[in-house]
């Protein structure tokens, strides 16, 4: 009698979304982290300060955990990352007047020059690595967010 091994649910790797998934994440990763080394920046850096740039323009107040769920980087992470980004002088963190366990975030001038150049570089790698999805790239993009609220 022959032993079937059936680990897998599939036949072939292409058929799995989640290796797909991991695989177009890390060449997309790998163009990114590329385009961010003339900053000095590494790509959860890029994703905080962005999103904190962000959240100044639209006039919110910052702190660690409104940007570990805006970014959906683990909060010790951000944390990590933040001191990182504090020690460049891109950010500055202040203690919470009302809550002292809480740190209010603010991106200094340095960090905002930083970060407008970054934003271009990424925009156009982004725009690079995607092309290939031409004008279905908006119905991409609302499938990755229906992922993303479940």
């Amino acid at each position: 009698m022959e032993f079937i091994d059936n680990t897998f649910s599939v036949e072939n790797a292409e058929d799995s979304s989640g290796f797909l998934l991991w695989q177009v994440t890390s060449l997309w990763q790998r163009k990114i982290r590329d385009s961010l080394k003339q900053y000095d920046l590494t790509h959860s850096q890029y994703v905080l300060l962005t999103c904190l740039h962000w959240l100044k323009l639209h006039g919110q107040e910052v702190t660690q955990i409104v940007l570990s769920s805006n970014s959906k980087i683990d909060p010790m992470t951000t944390s990590t990352v933040l001191r990182t980004l504090q020690k460049k002088g891109l950010i500055q963190r202040k203690e919470d007047l009302t809550d002292t366990r809480a740190k209010k975030i603010d991106i200094t001038e340095q960090g905002k020059e930083i970060i407008k150049k970054a934003v271009v570089t990424v925009e156009t790698a982004d725009k690079e690595f995607f092309a290939l999805l031409g004008d279905t790239a908006n119905q991409f993009n609302e499938t990755l967010v229906a992922l993303i609220k479940q």
